[in-house]
C-alpha cells in the first residue's frame, strides 16, 4: 500500500457516545474500528478522557495508536490538533466517549458546564454522534429518551442510533417504529443474546496486553458483531458530514518550542516501563522525549533483568503491579539496576503504578527500595480529576507550576508524603474544589506521584526530564 498523505481539514470523523456508562459504547466503539478496518479502511482511534485500557483494544482494532482526548488534562485549544496529529493519513476516524454524553467534570469547569464531557469534545471535533442505547428494558419509552439527548444541547447533534441489547424481532419493530418520527436513523440493532464481552476487575477492563490471543480473540468477534448488526454504510455517510476542520495537527516539536540557547548535546538514553505490568502511558509522551532529544527505549520489567547500557533516565507510567507483584519482585536484577540508577543521581519519573514500583515493597513483596514507603490494596477506589501545584523544585517542574492531573488507584503509600525524608511532589485537591494536601514524593532526581499528567497539555515537562538526562554522565552511574 502506498503511503496516503493527511486529509486536509481531517477524516471523516464521529464520536460514539451513550446515555451513561453501561450501555454498550466500548463494544460498538472497538467493533466498528474492526469492521471498518476489516473493510480495508484506515482507521484512527480516540478516546474522550484519563482513560487507558480502551484505547488498548482500540489499537489492537486498528492497528494503529489510539489516541487520548481528555480537555481536563491538556486543554480544549490543544484538543483539535491532537486529534488531528493522531488522525493524520486515515480514512475515517472514530472517538470513544466517556460516561454519559454530557458528563463532564461535576460543576463544571472554565465556564462550561459540561467540560471534559463527549458533548463538549464532540464540539470542538465539530463531530457527528453515535448514540448507543441499551433499549433492553424498554419500548416506546426509547423515543423519550433519544428526543432528549438530540435536543438538550443544539451544538451537539446526535446522527444516528444503535440499539443494544434488542430482545427479538418483534421488540426491534417497536423500538424502531417509536424513533420513526425523531428524524434520528437507527444504524444498527445489537440482540441480547450476542455475548461479546471484555473481563474487568477492580479497576475496570483487563488490559490488551495482559490478554495475548484472547484480546485477539475478543476485537475479532466485537467486529464481527458490529459487521452484522449495524449499517457501516450508513455510518460512514454520517461521518462525512462533519465539516472541514481548520485547525493545525499538533507537533511535538512544535509544542515544545525553540530549543535553549547551549542547550543542544547528546541523546540521552531514556528507558520508558512498559508490558503487561506497565500499560498505562499515552502516545505523546515518547514523542515529547524524541521530540526534546532522547534515545528512548521501552522495556519489560517483567522479563528485562537490566536497562539498557548507556540509561541515563527511568520513566515508569500507570498499570497494574499489584496483579503482577510477585513477578516484578522475582526480578532482582532490574530492582537493583533502578535502585542504583535513582542512588547514583540517575532520573527516575514515576506515576501511580510506577510509585508502587519504586516503593520498598507492594503488599509485603519487594519492589525496588527507591522509596522508603510501603504500598498496600485498600477496598477504597481513589479516583478524580485533579488540580496540582508542583510543591517543590523538581526534575519534572518548578515549584508553583500548576497543572491538572487524574488520579485512579486502590493503593496507599506509607509513610505519607514527605514523612519519609523526601519532599512532598505537589499539593493536589479535587477538581471540585477543596483544600490541597500533600501527595507524592520527591528527593535528588527521583520524582513519583500517584497523579497522572498528559504532557501534551503541558510539553517542557518533556524537555525539563531529557536536559536532566543529559546533564547525568552514564560513565559515573554506579550500575556495572
Amino acid at each position: 500500500m502506498s503511503p496516503r498523505l493527511p486529509v486536509p481539514g481531517g477524516p471523516p470523523r464521529l464520536v460514539v457516545a451513550a446515555p451513561a456508562s453501561g450501555h454498550g459504547k466500548t463494544t460498538v466503539a472497538t467493533g466498528l474500528i474492526a469492521a471498518l478496518r476489516a473493510r480495508g479502511l484506515r482507521v484512527s482511534p480516540h478516546k474522550v478522557g484519563p482513560d487507558y485500557i480502551d484505547p488498548g483494544y482500540h489499537a489492537l482494532a486498528a492497528g494503529r495508536p489510539a489516541r487520548n482526548l481528555d480537555a481536563w488534562m491538556t486543554s480544549p485549544e490543544v484538543i483539535a490538533p491532537l486529534f488531528l496529529h493522531g488522525a493524520a493519513d486515515a480514512d475515517i476516524a472514530v472517538v470513544e466517549g466517556v460516561m454519559g454524553l454530557f458528563d463532564g467534570v461535576t460543576g463544571g469547569a472554565d465556564g462550561i458546564e459540561d467540560f471534559a464531557s463527549t458533548a463538549h469534545v464532540a464540539r470542538l471535533l465539530d463531530a457527528p454522534v453515535l448514540l448507543v442505547v441499551d433499549a433492553a428494558a424498554q419500548a416506546r419509552s426509547v423515543a423519550a429518551l433519544v428526543h432528549g439527548f438530540a435536543t438538550f444541547d443544539p451544538a451537539v447533534r446526535i446522527g444516528g442510533v444503535v440499539l443494544n441489547r434488542v430482545g427479538s424481532d418483534r421488540h426491534e419493530q417497536i423500538l424502531r417504529d417509536a424513533l420513526a418520527g425523531l428524524g434520528v436513523p437507527v444504524l444498527g440493532a445489537i440482540r441480547r443474546e450476542d455475548k461479546v464481552s471484555t473481563p474487568s476487575r477492580h479497576l475496570g477492563l483487563v488490559p490488551v496486553a495482559e490478554r495475548a490471543t484472547e484480546a485477539v480473540d475478543a476485537v475479532a468477534a466485537m467486529g464481527d458483531l458490529v459487521a452484522r448488526t449495524c449499517d457501516l454504510e450508513a455510518i460512514c455517510a454520517m461521518a462525512a458530514t462533519a465539516p472541514r476542520m481548520s485547525a493545525t495537527p499538533w507537533d511535538p516539536h512544535l509544542a515544545l518550542g525553540p530549543t535553549p540557547r547551549g542547550r543542544l548535546g547528546r541523546r540521552p538514553r531514556i528507558a520508558i516501563a512498559g508490558g503487561p505490568a506497565f500499560t498505562f502511558s499515552y502516545a505523546e509522551h515518547v514523542e515529547l522525549l524524541v521530540a526534546a532529544g532522547a534515545d528512548v527505549v521501552t522495556i519489560d520489567p517483567l522479563r528485562d533483568e537490566s536497562l539498557p547500557t548507556g540509561t541515563t533516565a527511568f520513566v515508569v507510567g500507570g498499570g497494574f503491579p499489584e496483579i503482577h507483584a510477585a513477578a516484578l519482585s522475582e526480578n532482582e536484577r532490574l530492582r537493583k539496576d533502578v535502585a542504583d540508577l535513582a542512588a547514583s543521581g540517575g532520573v527516575v519519573v514515576a506515576e501511580c503504578a510506577g510509585l508502587l514500583y519504586l516503593a520498598r515493597e507492594l503488599d509485603a513483596v519487594p519492589m525496588c527500595g527507591v522509596l522508603d514507603v510501603s504500598a498496600v490494596m485498600t477496598p477504597r477506589l481513589t479516583l478524580g480529576y485533579r488540580e496540582a501545584v508542583a510543591a517543590a523544585d523538581s526534575v519534572l517542574c518548578r515549584a508553583g507550576t500548576r497543572l491538572r492531573g487524574h488520579e485512579f488507584h486502590r493503593t496507599v503509600c506509607e509513610p505519607a508524603a514527605g514523612a519519609d525524608g523526601t519532599r512532598p511532589a505537589w499539593t493536589v485537591r479535587p477538581s471540585t474544589g477543596g483544600s490541597g494536601v500533600a501527595e507524592g514524593h520527591t528527593t535528588g532526581n527521583v520524582h513519583a506521584s500517584y497523579l497522572h499528567l498528559h504532557w501534551a497539555g503541558r510539553p517542557r515537562l518533556a524537555r525539563r526530564i531529557v536536559e536532566a538526562a543529559r546533564r547525568v554522565d552514564p560513565r559515573r552511574l554506579a550500575r556495572p
